[in-house]
């Protein structure tokens, strides 16, 4: 079968392998501006919290005898970047990276406000093909991000290839909620509110059912871990937080 044959999910469509990375783009073209005020009503501010988790897990050193390099992939509104480099008292040099230059533009303008605006670079590249060398980065970081990539095991590879011998994934996503009686009301939470309220917020509610299909649509925490392991990380592990809402998974490369 041809790449051109290759068809993948977005959300509860079935598309050309080819042509979901285009359509992904458009979705997150359209919410740049507004993104994380999406997450904080979608949330009550709760992703925050999961995000806080992540880089604590992480905990990048601050001080050491050689620059401690993260790549934060996914990342365009640099909300997890920003938090890495004040986590490490600015020690930590931060890339991040999206393959959306619209989230990027909104992160590279917020940058200039952190405590330590120069820690922090913006690229713009594919999860799927990255720009940098083997064995470059300390740590790879992804929040939310990895379930919009049409080859999720192909950007598991490439992660594992930029990252140095020692060094550690962290990937931060939505699953699905395993508390009888709490996944009805989420379910109709996320039919019901969500897509409306992005219309409301953003002026469009499709960005927002996507998110929905696309969040049903990822491996359960089990079956992504094993992506990770045939990816060759090492000391794979995944925490659910809330009720299952969102997963942190963690690995190395030894």
């Amino acid at each position: 079968m041809t790449n051109a044959q290759e068809t993948t999910h977005f959300g509860e469509q079935t598309v050309a392998m080819d042509d979901k990375q285009g359509m992904v783009n458009a979705v997150f073209h359209n919410v740049a501006d507004r993104y994380d005020l999406m997450n904080d009503l979608m949330s009550a501010g709760v992703h925050r919290i999961w995000k806080d988790a992540m880089v604590n897990e992480l905990a990048p050193p601050k001080t050491g005898s050689r620059p401690y390099r993260v790549l934060d992939m996914a990342g365009g509104t640099g909300d997890i970047g920003e938090r890495i480099i004040n986590r490490s008292v600015g020690y930590a040099e931060v890339v991040v990276s999206d393959i959306n230059a619209d989230m990027l533009r909104v992160g590279a303008d917020r940058a200039k406000s952190w405590r330590y605006p120069a820690q922090a670079s913006f690229v713009e590249a594919n999860a799927e093909e990255l720009p940098f060398e083997d064995n470059s980065f300390d740590a790879y970081t992804i929040a939310f991000g990895i379930r919009n990539v049409p080859r999720v095991q192909k950007a598991l590879n490439e992660a594992h290839r930029v990252l140095k011998r020692g060094g550690r994934i962290l990937v931060l996503e939505f699953s699905q909620v395993d508390i009888p009686g709490f996944d009805a009301f989420y379910k109709l939470y996320s039919d019901r509110v969500i897509p409306p309220l992005g219309k409301v917020v953003t002026g469009d509610s499709q960005p927002y059912q996507y998110f929905i299909e696309s969040i049903r649509k990822f491996p359960a925490p089990p079956a992504f871990s094993s992506m990770m392991t045939e990816a060759g990380f090492k000391r794979v592990k995944h925490t659910s937080f809330t009720g299952n809402i969102a997963t942190l998974f963690s690995g190395w490369k030894i």
